[in-house]
């Protein structure tokens, strides 16, 4: 009687041990919703590969990315999160100094798109997330909050880890919303690694342009 106890407790015990909490369940839903949207962008160089990310705004191919990622080089490679790589062509530079650039893929299918957010309700101490390319190492996902919203220089901070690579990604709401597009780190000590200190392009000042266009 007592070993068939000791084999119940145990076996309850391992469900517990493997049971996944509400927010768990939630940021494992964002993940596996967004990142299909989410691709690598390689733009090639004399001395290598400059690689960022990028996120798909229309089912149609367009992409949103960091201009500084694909302006110094040729020959840009887009690769999906299922490893299919296409080519791809800049169409627009977005506004004056925005860092923004619009990509185009050819593709024979409908892909997933990722959803903009509203920047102008977000708040500091916000959960966000951010899905990226940091290092080479696709489809990697950090949490963390919104630390300061620097309004002069129309800049929303973050200490979501955000590494080289990360450029062009996006900066998440909770409902899986684009409320920013990873932009730069802060480095002081030329330390090219994260230290907590992050920026994001607010995603209502790339609103503005994309209807301008027609986008």
């Amino acid at each position: 009687m007592k070993k068939f106890l000791l084999i119940i407790l145990f076996f309850n015990y391992n469900l517990a041990a493997n049971a996944l909490d509400k927010e768990e369940q939630a940021i494992i839903s964002l993940y596996e919703k967004i990142n299909p949207a989410i691709v690598c962008v390689d733009s090639h160089i004399n001395k290598g590969i400059s690689c960022g990310t990028g996120c798909i705004i229309d089912k149609s191919g367009i992409i949103l990315t960091s201009a500084h990622v694909v302006d110094i080089g040729k020959n840009i490679i887009v690769t999906m999160s299922n490893g299919q790589d296409y080519n791809a062509k800049i169409i627009k530079h977005l506004g004056n100094n925005k860092d923004i650039a619009i990509l185009k893929i050819n593709v024979p299918i409908e892909l997933k798109t990722v959803k903009l957010g509203n920047s102008e309700k977000i708040k500091v101490g916000q959960k966000v997330f951010a899905i990226g390319n940091p290092f080479g190492f696709n489809g990697t996902l950090t949490q963390g909050i919104i630390s300061r919203i620097d309004y002069s220089k129309n800049r929303i901070q973050t200490d979501a880890a955000i590494n080289p690579g990360s450029s062009g990604g996006p900066l998440l709401n909770s409902n899986g919303e684009i409320i920013g597009i990873n932009q730069a780190i802060f480095n002081p000590d030329n330390n090219i690694s994260n230290i907590g200190i992050g920026f994001a392009i607010p995603i209502n000042t790339i609103k503005e342009y994309l209807k301008e266009e027609k986008i």
